[in-house]
């Protein structure tokens, strides 16, 4: 061995530490939270979080520069991406029925780096969302009061011309952040009816701006002569559809909270399928209305639905889409102020990330130093950001976490479930489900013709394969979106290219496809596994590869920061490493008296998040 270069034994045991994953048994029965979550209110709260930012932020940004009409469409495509998102989160939240998803899931099925990641990704996710909601909620307040808050601004701050940062500083969408972060904070307990009663006026809204839309419809304004349905053709949809993909995230915060649901192997698949049909259906419809009533190119990207009402002579109409664009705005900051705090708090519990974010106020029940701390990031982030690099942001954030979980279901599906506890090693069941082929082996009616992959242990080829299929994947799109521009490449290279990557996507699916893979009779699973995952992962691919490079490269800032945070804190104090260095010191026998040193100072059962358990959480 070179001298200073480290060993093979302990580049593998680094690799190993990276990999490390959660046991489900990690939540005790005792200290879970109370299950009083319905159907209604897991719909109502994925909803509530995305109706707003897909109505009143994406459809006007996606019409006015990047779709025009077609963004019906995008609206569509979108839609069906999700759908397949929709149904992986459903599978993991039965599989894994606690708080702190898509981090849990990502923990439990890839290893703890990856977790981490993910967990870092959905706090700068969240931020920006919250960011993006309160500049639009800004922007209809000013709608409301004649635009004077604005032009008061304007005149006494100035125009930036910086990019990446607003014209000028937002003091209302920061004022909001903080006034809601102090209210969660202080008042938790009545979120929960806010929740709803915002909910409940904005789907009248929503209603409203439909039939009243639809009496005010021009076709002419598809027409040709006011630039078509699709005025930016192919590439324009696609790009449209990738900022439309962030109006399907709601469920997320569903799979997250699916340890508060009654029943959960019932209600979450239910409130998730709900949720996502509602959502398509509101974008869809009023997409559609909004381009018929006023030509596409006329809109405002900010408040898009309240000016096609101005700029038909319904001010009064305006007024009433503006207050249903202040109730959607306050039920998805209030949705993501209580959703923030459940990813800082998993990750600090699990020694991840600061234990000072899993520390729960011992009056009001919630982890005060989290909200307060992410509120300010918040409220930052709205006083000085752009909108359209906030909305960018979100997309990177939101198919990049989508893309995980999709491949955990892959990875989920093919691993070996653990041994009933139960069934002891002489026990005839036990027998007979050592016989037959276990998840990750080849299957047996295939062995003849695969011989070659009948020699890796299980899971190894199902390992490789997955590999290969995402690099394939990335190859294929990369070749698809800038083969003939930015690459430059000739015909022959092009198409030589796009069959190579298409060749070895197939056949990485195809050996997945002949392993043998769990199969669950009580849970619902996603149907033709590994298919309809690895087209998500290939769509998901695709549309994040239409984003700007600009994009890329702050994302890629903020993961050395978060990479920096998990080296420097996270994997020295992971609860996991807690428990490897106590099984090597630990003398034989006595694991079982030691195992509360594990359990962080703020996480003894006094102090146990008791946020989660009222019917405010998010």
């Amino acid at each position: 061995m070179v001298w200073g270069l480290p060993s093979a034994a302990s580049l593998t045991r680094f690799c190993q530490k990276l990999n490390r994953q959660k046991p489900l048994e990690e939540s005790p029965r005792e200290m879970s939270p109370q299950r009083h979550l319905t159907t209604l209110d897991l719909t109502l709260r994925a909803v509530g979080g995305t109706v707003g930012l897909g109505l009143y932020v994406l459809t006007g940004t996606v019409a006015k520069g990047m779709a025009g009409p077609a963004v019906v469409v995008s609206f569509s495509i979108a839609a069906m991406a999700s759908l397949v998102g929709a149904l992986c989160y459903v599978e993991l939240a039965a599989h894994v029925p606690h708080t702190g998803s898509p981090y849990l899931f990502t923990y439990v099925s890839m290893g703890e780096l990856w977790a981490f990641l993910i967990g870092w990704n959905t706090l700068l996710g969240h931020l920006i969302t919250g960011a993006a909601l309160a500049r639009v909620w800004s922007s209809y307040v000013d709608v409301i009061f004649s635009h004077r808050i604005h032009s008061f601004i304007e005149d006494h701050v100035g125009i930036w011309q910086v990019p990446f940062l607003a014209q000028n500083p937002d003091f209302l969408a920061a004022g909001i952040i903080l006034s809601v972060s102090t209210f969660v904070s202080c008042k938790a307990r009545v979120s929960s009816w806010l929740n709803r009663t915002f909910s409940a006026i904005s789907l009248a809204v929503i209603i409203f701006i439909i039939i009243l839309g639809f009496f005010l419809a021009r076709p002419h304004n598809w027409s040709a002569e006011e630039g078509g349905f699709a005025p930016f053709g192919f590439s324009g949809i696609m790009a449209g559809t990738t900022t439309c993909f962030y109006a399907f995230v709601g469920f997320g915060a569903i799979a997250a909270s699916s340890e508060e649901a009654q029943n959960a192997k019932r209600t979450v698949p239910m409130a998730i399928t709900i949720s996502v049909g509602l959502v398509a259906g509101a974008n869809i419809l009023v997409s559609t209305v909004l381009t018929l009533m006023v030509p596409w190119h006329s809109l405002h990207p900010y408040w898009a639905l309240a000016d096609a009402f101005h700029q038909r002579g319904y001010s009064w109409a305006a007024f009433i889409v503006a207050v249903g664009a202040i109730c959607a705005m306050n039920t998805a900051i209030l949705n993501i102020i209580l959703f923030l705090p459940r990813i800082t708090y998993a990750m600090a519990r699990d020694g991840l990330f600061f234990q000072v974010f899993a520390h729960v106020h011992p009056r009001n029940q919630v982890p005060m130093v989290a909200i307060m701390v992410l509120g300010v990031l918040m409220a930052f982030l709205a006083l000085l950001l752009d909108h359209e690099a906030l909305v960018q942001f979100l997309c990177l954030s939101a198919m990049i976490t989508r893309t995980v979980v999709t491949t955990s279901i892959i990875i989920l599906r093919f691993r070996k479930a653990p041994p009933a506890s139960s069934q002891g090693p002489g026990s005839p069941v036990g027998t007979e489900q050592a016989s037959a082929p276990q998840p990750g082996q080849l299957r047996p009616a295939l062995r003849p013709y695969l011989c070659f992959l009948g020699g890796c242990r299980p899971g190894a080829a199902v390992t490789w394969a997955l590999g290969v299929l995402v690099a394939s994947a990335i190859t294929l799109d990369c070749v698809l979106v800038f083969g003939d521009s930015a690459l430059n490449l000739p015909t022959w290279g092009y198409t030589l290219l796009l069959l190579l990557s298409s060749a070895t996507f197939l056949l990485s699916l195809l050996v997945l496809g002949a392993h043998q893979q769990q199969r669950r009779q009580d849970t619902f699973q996603v149907p033709m596994v590994p298919l309809t995952p690895a087209l998500s992962i290939l769509l998901n691919i695709f549309l994040m590869l239409q984003l700007s490079y600009v994009t890329w490269l702050s994302f890629s800032i903020w993961l050395l920061i978060g990479l920096a945070v998990y080296f420097g804190y996270g994997i020295w104090h992971s609860k996991e490493n807690q428990r490897e260095q106590l099984v090597l010191t630990a003398p034989h026998g006595s694991l079982e008296e030691m195992v509360p040193a594990l359990q962080p100072p703020s996480q003894t059962p006094a102090q146990e998040y008791s946020y989660t358990e009222q019917p405010t959480s998010a």
